[in-house]
């Protein structure tokens, strides 16, 4: 008999549902202000100016971790995405982060070439 799935494993499958079949899907602008639903941004700021570094990091990890796969190709810029990943992928959760790098090659962590 299987023993039940762990709640990393919940967590991760209901990510897993939400996205999308390739990061060109993500069709998001990639410039100026962003206005977040409240389903997205229920607790506090829901405007974003994508041209202010810490606001575009802030509306990228509440749609990550709050968006529904319409929200993700909505809100998203695959070629910001790719950019702030280095970074991103320290301030979202562990299963937002396996679940996306397992699906997207690209956004996986490459080593650093020795100086």
């Amino acid at each position: 008999m299987a023993s039940p799935p762990s709640a990393s494993e919940i967590r991760q499958a209901k990510f897993t549902r939400r996205l999308p079949d390739a990061l060109t899907a993500l069709a998001g602008p990639a410039k100026g202000t962003v206005s977040l639903p409240l389903h997205l941004a229920w607790s506090g700021l829901t405007e974003f100016d994508l041209d202010q570094p810490r606001l575009r990091m802030s509306c990228y990890r509440i749609v990550l971790a709050e968006g529904l796969h319409d929200d993700l190709v909505r809100f998203l810029n695959k070629e910001l995405l790719i950019s702030m990943w280095p970074t991103l992928r320290t301030l979202i959760s562990r299963d937002v982060r396996d679940v996306w790098e397992s699906a997207y090659t690209e956004l996986i962590p490459r080593p650093q070439a020795a100086a």
